[in-house]
């Protein structure tokens, strides 16, 4: 057993270079935040978060300012940092197991909200997850990822990738230049946001003839590319509408206009497509169907399973690594397919997405994992924070030819997740 016998915690405020749209709203910052866990053998770990309220909660987002709903997320993980001290586990995951259920109480009373989305809670408590992980690793000597996986991740996560597919976003602003350059740089997978409220009025039509434009415009472009990650040279799709659409026959509509255009036969997954998924099934659909933040935890996966999805997306930046790890382990073990999601994340969190991602069988058709990475696109600081790496000379921290090359190098130090590191251990105090 190891019992936390200090802990300590801090953020700092990264802006982004442009405002970041998903979801009918924009972020402008990201609040990374920092976690130590000491044991009582002496040993200690750091744990990264990052913050993200509209894809945590968008109710929240809506109703506070960008300020105030960081300010409330970052209240709840300095709560719960307070739960852990004194607090002893065997694994990260019944560390999380205990934390989980007192934090969201504590929550849904703090902003007054019964129905306060787990996913909110969960992105608070990432990084004292992480920290737990690092702990765990140093009080028993692990040096691999593979050390890491439970017991129930074992024979379904064997998979040991020396290259991943890496996939940048083209959000709602992303001009055709800059489309172009994605394109240019031999990106084979482009995650396209959809789901707008152009009007900012809720009209699911206007919602509708945005989207359509929108996919018409980057499937022109992305026409122009290559790339070696397929046969046929040709980019393919993810489609994100983060729960914009209300009906089926809504999105029946979309997919009729990507079917006339070409993009249909290139959309690899559509993720998260309704408001309400509960409601509305995906059988019979043309194209796969992706869970991502309507599951938070292993149930809800087994539920979109059993509703016709095929594949759910990891978030260890959003819903935390440890039900992550639960979270594959449901789904792999009954047929389905994960690949791993970024939340944005900066680049000594990214280590984390990629050791995931390369442990996870890959996607039908593919011959690699896949990750999501969208960091250097988005914050205006990335050369900067690139510094806070503990290897930031590391060439597997450049995407080259649209993936990720993790040679012996990254297996033998795991990308460096077991690393110090010492400008957000300061934050820490």
């Amino acid at each position: 057993m190891i019992r936390v016998v200090k802990t300590a915690s801090g953020f700092e405020r990264e802006l982004l270079a442009a405002p970041f749209g998903f979801k009918g709203g924009y972020l402008t910052e990201l609040w990374q935040t920092a976690v130590k866990l000491v044991g009582d053998d002496g040993s200690a770990g750091l744990g990264l978060g990052i913050q993200s309220i509209l894809w945590a909660d968008p109710g929240v987002f809506s109703r506070y300012s960008e300020l105030h709903g960081n300010t409330l997320m970052h209240q709840i993980t300095r709560h719960a940092v307070t739960l852990v001290k004194g607090e002893a586990f065997r694994t990260p995951l019944d560390l999380l197991e205990g934390l989980f259920p007192e934090t969201l109480e504590y929550g849904r009373r703090l902003l007054d909200d019964p129905q306060l989305r787990p996913t909110f809670i969960l992105n608070a408590l990432s990084a004292i997850d992480q920290a737990a992980w690092v702990l765990y690793a140093r009080t028993y000597g692990l040096g691999t990822f593979a050390g890491l996986l439970p017991d129930e991740c074992a024979g379904l996560m064997e998979s040991a990738h020396h290259s991943v597919a890496a996939v940048p976003l083209v959000p709602y602003r992303m001009t055709e230049p800059g489309i172009r350059e994605l394109t240019a740089h031999g990106y084979g997978i482009l995650k396209i946001k959809l789901g707008a409220d152009p009007l900012e009025k809720g009209d699911k039509e206007q919602m509708l003839q945005w989207d359509r434009e929108r996919l018409s415009q980057v499937h022109r472009i992305a026409g122009e590319g290559r790339s070696s990650l397929w046969p046929d040279g040709r980019v393919r799709y993810i489609l994100d509408a983060n729960g914009g659409y209300d009906s089926r026959d809504t999105l029946l509509r979309l997919l009729e206009h990507a079917d006339r255009i070409g993009a249909l036969e290139r959309t690899i997954l559509f993720e998260e497509p309704f408001a309400d998924p509960d409601r509305e099934s995906a059988e019979g659909l043309p194209v796969p169907l992706a869970a991502d933040e309507s599951v938070w935890n292993s149930g809800d996966a087994v539920t979109r399973l059993q509703q016709g999805y095929s594949v759910v997306v990891l978030q260890p930046a959003a819903k935390t690594l440890g039900m992550s790890l639960k979270i594959a382990a449901a789904v792999l073990s009954r047929g389905g397919f994960c690949y791993c999601g970024d939340l944005t994340v900066n680049p000594a969190m990214a280590e984390w997405n990629k050791n995931l991602a390369a442990h996870l069988p890959p996607l039908p058709g593919m011959r690699m994992g896949m990750v999501e990475t969208n960091g250097p696109q988005h914050y205006l600081n990335w050369a900067r924070m690139r510094e806070f790496h503990p290897v930031p000379e590391a060439d597997w921290i450049d995407v080259r030819e649209g993936r990720f090359e993790l040679g012996h190098e990254f297996a033998a130090c795991a990308g460096g997740i077991f690393a110090e590191h010492p400008h957000y251990a300061a934050l820490a105090r």
